[in-house]
């Protein structure tokens, strides 16, 4: 359950634990309290061991797994109790590491998710519209009264393991990306958080792509190579630099990203990729207003590709971030997960 930055030895695998047929819904008498189950990182930034308290609902288990190797059994026993709603609270690489050892446990059939954003980054509550000082009460009331928001999380699976298991998670980039994310450990350390950070390492990194030459990381990117769908047709390039690179890659199945960002354009819905070639000075000063989708013409001849799409292949000689943390170089495939319903406040308190 850490949430530093470092390079994994190998993509997390999860061994599938077989529970029992949950039926939450029929099991569940009317006027009953929900069965909650609560994975706690103690870790996580604004966490400070003071967010068990819940006068409502008796029904609550809670696990605090300080090591990724100990959430399979935590939420194997929480498929085991039938719980109706399970509560991540943590920030987005917890998020990560949930959905990813819940996989093998869930599969398709999952409880209701709340998340309770205490990490240093939230990107997936931003998306879902869940306040800043929500509450495990708070979750668990709006289990009742809030609201239901459907999101497939990103799918990633190494490809040079025969028996790799996924990674579920929500942002993915590569790039420049991987240098802004590893500029925002500083920003954390200045005090700035969640899209705080995300205007300070935007802003720092257009400064370096501006005035620095090709051989600065921040416009040479990462050598990748990246073919889109089942087909695995090859994405164009625009001849701007060399084509064996991206200055930038970002994909996610978000549907509104921290700072008001809309790297993706006019596409809402679905997995989204934004690849960026090594593109000139001039597309260079355009790119914060296309990340705001501000412009949205011309982009491909410019070098910045914006497309919805299943899935795609990504090879790359470089480390890549999802969630925050960084994965090795390799082949991966990049899918959507199962559909989740997460549990968010009502539309009139959002």
């Amino acid at each position: 359950m850490a949430t530093s930055i470092y390079e994994f030895a190998q993509m997390p695998e999860t061994q599938a634990v077989t529970v029992g047929a949950r039926g939450r819904e029929n099991a569940r008498q009317p006027g009953e309290a929900p069965r909650v189950g609560v994975i706690y990182n103690p870790r996580s930034h604004r966490n400070k061991g003071a967010d068990f308290d819940c006068g409502v609902c008796p029904q609550v288990h809670i696990a605090t797994p300080e090591k990724r190797d100990a959430l399979p059994l935590a939420l194997a026993e929480f498929g085991e109790a039938e719980i109706d709603l399970l509560v991540i609270n943590g920030g987005d690489g917890t998020v990560r590491d949930v959905l990813t050892c819940g996989h093998a446990i869930f599969g398709d059939d999952w409880p209701a998710v709340a998340v309770i954003p205490k990490g240093k980054t939230n990107a997936l509550t931003v998306d879902l519209g869940v306040p800043i000082e929500w509450s495990l009460q708070d979750a668990i009331d709006a289990f009742e009264s809030g609201e239901r928001v459907v999101r497939r999380p990103v799918a990633v699976r190494d490809l040079t393991k025969s028996a790799s298991s996924e990674v579920l998670g929500f942002i993915l980039g590569a790039g420049a990306f991987t240098h802004a994310t590893k500029a925002g450990q500083s920003a954390h350390k200045l005090g700035a958080f969640n899209s705080a950070v995300v205007a300070v390492t935007a802003i720092w990194g257009i400064t370096q792509a501006l005035f620095a030459t090709r051989k600065n990381p921040w416009r040479r990117g990462a050598r990748m190579a990246l073919t889109l769908g089942k087909g695995e047709a090859g994405l164009a390039h625009s001849g701007s630099g060399d084509p064996a690179f991206r200055q930038l890659l970002v994909a996610s199945t978000l549907e509104r990203l921290p700072a008001k960002l809309r790297p993706f354009g006019r596409l809402q819905t679905g997995l989204r990729l934004v690849a960026v070639d090594q593109v000139d000075r001039r597309t260079t000063a355009l790119l914060p207003l296309a990340a705001l989708g501000k412009v949205q013409s011309g982009l491909r001849q410019r070098g910045i590709h914006q497309l919805g799409l299943s899935e795609f292949t990504l090879a790359i000689d470089d480390a890549f971030i999802f969630d925050g943390e960084a994965f090795p170089p390799g082949r991966y495939r990049v899918g959507q997960g199962p559909a989740i319903e997460f549990v968010t406040p009502a539309a009139a308190s959002a």
